[in-house]
């Protein structure tokens, strides 16, 4: 679907099925509020309202439904009627597979989204998974032309107002960063090592305007990056440490959201087997998500300083490949004991975060990673993990997941419990736990926390994204919406302040803001 454009309008216009097929998906009370005058300039002269009105009463979804209302040309389909507390109220996941399933064929389509106000980010976001970009079928390169999909938003509800301009722009840009990083989570590593993807982070920057700093390959090891470099150092194209940076004028913090991308994980000397290598590609989504939702949120607009600080290596196997037993000293200082190189992903991101707090003077730091399999015993395919030294923020994430459909679920955060499981008698520390039954993905995330040091004053957040990077043989471009949700207050864009988990200055006074400046906009 290189080839597919996706354009959000207030209005797609009519046009009959036949030249244009039609896809209606919503609530089936939310359906059932829609005047025919809305939709019929989509469906007559083919479907009348008789025929709309049976196809509702036919509905009967569990936890989805749908109906063709002529031919393959058009149809209806509707979400689950309820969802439970751990679940996006848009049913964000059941948009997307809707769209896969039902949406007719053609090079011309439309979809018409019918929700509320405050589901419309989260559902732009799914229906934009629908459609991948990456492709490398033979027939794929021989299709010369352009398709397109129209997709128009129908709000019921209290504010039943049509998108604005600047919210169609928002959606626009939400999709593409969606669909950026899951274009990169797909494409495999001889397509998309660390000098294709520090060309992915460049274009970005000339685009936004920003030139990105980059350190690489041996003077990783000069100024210290042992975790990058030692995770990176076997491989043909070497590792990097890339940085984009966004500095308006009356920014009163500082973000830094850090990424994993390791563009292959072949588990280093401690070898993947033939079961478990393929699929490693998707290693690097966590940076893919970061650098996704910063394109898409700086072209919106934000307040504060924000940097967006890439880890990229490929742990590679090699004569210079890193050994179990090796030490390595971090950017932190910190030497590490490695008894597992496919522990990588906490070892550059370790570096990473101390970066953001040393270099960049972060307040609050974000890193995202596809970090651990257990991650998807944790919490499973659909919600993504989370710890963070804040309680405040662990809320605000599972809200944030909410309201964007980027689903995630609290880890447990219990240092002073944990961290022995990575206990040296050689160095300050192992690389990878002593028990494998007690709280890995807490584990791994600790690991990267405690570079930071736990008495840390900023606040820190870990997201584990390991299973919902992919649903099936496909990337999802997971992370995007969340983290432009979670950090909607700090946007000059309207539609991200309501996705926001915090509305400005909720249950906070002045004087408290004013006291507390690094949580004023966001929590």
């Amino acid at each position: 679907m290189a080839n597919l454009v996706l354009e959000f309008k207030a209005s797609a216009g009519d046009s009959d099925p036949q030249t244009r097929p039609v896809l209606v998906i919503g609530q089936q009370a939310n359906l059932q509020q829609l005047n025919w005058t809305q939709i019929k300039g989509k469906l007559q002269p083919v479907v009348t309202k008789e025929i709309w009105q049976a196809a509702l009463g036919a509905l009967n979804p569990n936890p989805t439904d749908s109906c063709p209302l002529y031919l393959n040309h058009a149809a209806v389909a509707t979400l689950p009627s309820r969802v439970s507390r751990h679940n996006s109220p848009s049913s964000a996941h059941f948009v997307s597979r809707l769209v896969r399933s039902c949406l007719p064929v053609g090079n011309n389509r439309c979809i018409v989204m019918v929700c509320e106000r405050s589901d419309v980010f989260a559902s732009c976001c799914a229906i934009a998974r629908a459609f991948p970009i990456f492709s490398r079928r033979s027939t794929t390169s021989r299709r010369a032309e352009k398709k397109q999909v129209t997709v128009e938003f129908v709000i019921v509800g209290q504010d039943s107002s049509p998108p604005d301009a600047a919210e169609l722009e928002c959606l626009t840009n939400a999709a593409e960063g969606v669909r950026l990083a899951a274009r990169i989570v797909d494409t495999p590593c001889n397509e998309m090592n660390t000098d294709h993807f520090l060309d992915e982070i460049k274009a970005v920057g000339t685009e936004l305007g920003i030139t990105p700093v980059i350190i690489r390959g041996e003077e990783l090891k000069q100024r210290g990056f042992g975790g990058i470099y030692g995770v990176g150092k076997a491989a043909e194209h070497p590792p990097a440490l890339a940085v984009l940076s966004h500095t308006p004028e009356g920014a009163t913090q500082t973000i830094a959201w850090v990424g994993k991308g390791i563009v292959y994980d072949t588990g280093g000397l401690s070898i993947k087997g033939k079961t478990t290598m393929p699929g490693m590609k998707r290693d690097c989504g966590g940076a893919a998500a970061i650098l996704g939702a910063y394109r898409a949120t700086i072209k919106q607009g934000f307040k504060d300083n924000l940097h967006a600080v890439f880890c990229l290596a490929e742990n590679a196997v090699g004569p210079t490949a890193t050994r179990p037993d090796d030490i390595h000293s971090l950017y932190s200082g910190k030497t590490v004991e490695i008894n597992n190189t496919d522990a990588e992903g906490r070892l550059v991101l370790a570096d990473g975060v101390v970066y953001a707090s040393k270099d960049l003077s972060a307040d609050i730091i974000l890193d995202m990673a596809t970090l651990t399999g257990a991650q998807g015993i944790s919490t499973g395919k659909y919600h993504a993990a989370v710890m963070t030294n804040s309680e405040q923020w662990e809320a605000a994430c599972v809200r944030a997941g909410r309201s964007s459909g980027d689903l995630t679920h609290p880890l447990v955060y219990c240092p002073e419990l944990h961290f022995s499981e990575f206990t040296s008698a050689m160095a300050d520390m192992k690389n990878s736990v002593a028990d494998r039954e007690n709280a890995q993905s807490s584990c791994a995330g600790l690991f990267i926390g405690s570079h930071l040091g736990f008495d840390w004053p900023g606040v820190w957040v870990h997201v584990d994204i390991a299973s919902p990077v992919h649903s099936g043989e496909r990337a999802t471009g997971f992370g995007v919406a969340l983290l432009m949700a979670l950090f909607g207050q700090a946007s000059d864009d309207s539609l991200l302040n309501q996705v926001s988990p915090l509305s400005a200055g909720a249950n906070v006074s002045d004087e408290q803001m004013e006291r507390d400046c690094k949580r004023r906009r966001l929590v």
